[in-house]
């Protein structure tokens, strides 16, 4: 069965055409063959009786014709006599001559022996006749003439038994012959209804799938695409077609998912870029906010230094000087990537502004790998560390305050680690920084307006990942250390 559902549609119908008209041939070419049979058996039936009676007009003809010999002795009458006298011995001959078997056998062994007599005792009659001995002819035909009637009374008797016999033959006959008219009939009926059967099964292997298919077309039209695909059975071409409709649905869907997720992450991308504008934004109002008027402040400092510069006096210069360049890069880089050089040079001038204003007391040493400063990273991350470690660590301690700023490589990554041995902080204080729960309380009256939550945040949009920065501390008095995990692309900083 599995074969068949192989097949093509129309090798299918072939077939079907195939095995319903060759039974229904075989079954009529039987039928023939048995009906010309019957008809054989009904024609030989009435053979034998047949072959008596002409076997009994020949006898009569013979009779007929010695007689007429006998009276008129002419050449025609002797050649007419002997032509049937010779087609008679031929009928006789062909009768029975056993001396067993039934009665009707006996009776024709009977008619052909005294058929041979009868056939002697004309010759010598005629032969009498031609020898002119009238007293034999007189004898002898009158011999032959009561020989002939008992010749016909016995083939009379026999025909009539014979016939008899035949009749019950008939009768046999004709009953099987309306029998196997029937079984005919019934043969007829039965191949039909097969025959419809197993049409009505193979159009239904081929509309059934249709129907299937035209259902969940017109499901897919309406735009249900949750459908269930359909089940391939066959081979054929509805197969074909109905495994190109499964693989087009599943295509479609996948497409859609495909879509769907791309605009969910062109969505989430367009998130990233807002909230990383917001955030930006914000360190600017915030810088803002804090900077009265950013020109006329560098404008006022650059004629500061000058004037120390023209009385002399270089520390005032220089510290006037760092002041300013310290402004200008918070103003300039706000929005721009910059190099882990740049970010680590600014907190060096932060670090010199803040020894000036509090007499030297910042102690900050540096621990750099300078093969990893070209990095790029956000601009003003590790200046807002730094102002925490020194506003929240170091400041109002009764031991010297230490702050470390190392740059080194871990596996695929650039480790900036800003680590103090100030007062320390708790494990809830840092989780709110992480989670974003202490936007206000990371900026002191010195900041510069842009806290921990702003640089964590934009750390992280700038990565793409949450894990781009971690806060340790021992406990009270044990210090801070700030972790920020710069992943290097590949092929950036080989020579590393």
């Amino acid at each position: 069965m599995k074969k068949f559902h192989k097949l093509s549609i129309r090798t299918r119908m072939m077939l079907v055409f195939i095995i319903t008209t060759s039974t229904i041939l075989f079954i009529n070419l039987f039928m023939y063959v048995n009906v010309n049979h019957m008809m054989n058996r009904l024609d030989e039936v009435y053979v034998s009786n047949i072959s008596l009676n002409e076997l009994a007009d020949t006898l009569t003809r013979v009779q007929a014709s010695m007689t007429d010999y006998l009276n008129t002795r002419t050449s025609d009458a002797m050649e007419n006599y002997y032509r049937n006298e010779q087609d008679y011995s031929k009928l006789a001959a062909r009768l029975n001559d056993q001396v067993y078997g039934n009665e009707l056998m006996i009776m024709e062994k009977n008619i052909r022996s005294m058929s041979e007599a009868y056939l002697e005792l004309t010759g010598q009659t005629i032969d009498a006749k031609r020898g002119g001995n009238v007293e034999k002819v007189k004898a002898r035909y009158e011999k032959a003439t009561e020989m002939y009637g008992y010749i016909s009374t016995y083939i009379y008797s026999l025909n009539n038994e014979q016939f008899r016999a035949n009749s019950s033959s008939y009768q046999a006959l004709s009953t099987s012959m309306h029998y196997l008219e029937g079984v005919n009939v019934v043969a007829l009926v039965l191949v039909g209804v097969c025959n419809l059967i197993l049409i009505i099964l193979l159009t239904g292997t081929i509309t059934s799938p249709l129907q299937k298919l035209a259902g969940t077309a017109d499901q897919v039209a309406k735009g249900n695409l949750d459908v269930e695909l359909l089940p391939v059975t066959t081979a054929d071409e509805v197969g074909v077609v109905s495994t190109a409709f499964n693989a087009m649905i599943v295509s479609i869907r996948e497409y859609i998912k495909r879509l769907r997720q791309s605009m969910e992450t062109e969505n989430a991308m367009k998130e990233k870029e807002l909230m990383m504008e917001t955030h930006l934004k914000d360190a600017q109002i915030k810088y803002l906010q804090a900077q009265i008027n950013p020109h006329f402040l560098f404008n006022t400092l650059n004629a500061g230094a000058q004037l120390a510069m023209m009385e002399g006096a270089d520390r005032t210069y220089r510290y006037v000087q760092k002041v300013a360049d310290f402004f200008r890069y918070n103003v300039k880089k706000n929005n721009d990537t910059v190099t882990l050089r740049e970010e680590i040079s600014l907190v060096d001038t932060y670090i010199y502004i803040l020894n000036v204003r509090f007499s030297g007391d910042i102690h900050f040493r540096k621990e750099v790998d300078e093969s990893l400063l070209d990095v790029q990273v956000p601009s003003m991350i590790l200046q807002p560390i730094v102002e925490n470690s020194v506003n929240y660590g170091i400041r109002n301690i009764d031991w010297e305050g230490e702050i470390l700023l190392s740059v080194y490589r871990v596996h695929d990554a650039v480790c900036i680690s800003v680590k103090d041995n100030g007062i320390g902080i708790s494990r809830e204080t840092i989780d709110k920084i992480m989670n974003s729960q202490l936007r206000a309380a990371d900026l002191s009256r010195d900041s510069n307006g842009i806290g921990l939550d702003n640089v964590i945040g934009r750390l992280r949009l700038f990565l793409n990942d949450t894990d781009v920065i971690s806060i340790l501390s021992e406990g009270e008095n044990r210090g801070t250390e700030v972790l920020i995990y710069i992943p290097v692309r590949e092929g950036e900083y080989e020579d590393v």
